[in-house]
């Protein structure tokens, strides 16, 4: 899983930042030239510099394939739309009902503020999100792959009753 190799590289970088630390803690007693630590921070720097770009490059590449770019194929003709609105402190949901492996686009907007639009499946696994502003309507594209009772909640702080903000979505088999 993805969070789990972010969570690995993660650690991995501050243990490293970590020992740089402890490298400069420990050397910073040391008595050196000027001009020669200053070459030596140049070099080093350069070394630095190259090895971002690259590890940026290599991040944003692997990322950028893992996105959930609508497809234009023959299923965005079939797709169910479902209209969802937030408004403090419920959601409406607008549409047909939903069968698992068909593909839904849901069309999230706001009636007041921002709220944050979190689907969960029966496990209470956050299977995809997006936000609900007022004034535009954010496209978030889905395929179910489990029937069950999936639940819509908000995930931006709207207000007193925020907590209680939300509803449940039922996924019929095919």
């Amino acid at each position: 899983m993805i969070q789990d190799s972010v969570w690995l590289i993660s650690v991995i970088l501050m243990a490293a930042i970590a020992v740089v630390f402890l490298w400069v803690a420990a050397s910073a007693g040391q008595e050196a030239d000027a001009e020669a630590v200053q070459r030596q921070a140049y070099r080093v720097r350069a070394g630095w510099f190259w090895l971002l770009v690259a590890v940026i490059a290599i991040a944003t590449v692997t990322t950028l394939r893992a996105l959930p770019y609508p497809d234009r194929g023959p299923q965005a003709a079939s797709r169910v739309i479902v209209r969802a609105t937030g408004a403090q402190w419920a959601w409406t949901i607008e549409g047909p009902d939903l069968v698992v492996g068909k593909p839904v686009e849901f069309q999230v907007t706001s009636a007041d503020v921002n709220h944050g639009f979190g689907i969960y499946n029966p496990a209470m696994e956050m299977v995809a999100q997006t936000q609900a502003m007022p004034g535009y309507v954010n496209r978030l594209q889905y395929t179910f792959t489990t029937p069950g009772t999936y639940r819509i909640l908000c995930l931006e702080y709207c207000g007193l009753v925020h907590h209680q903000m939300i509803t449940d979505l039922v996924v019929k088999p095919n």
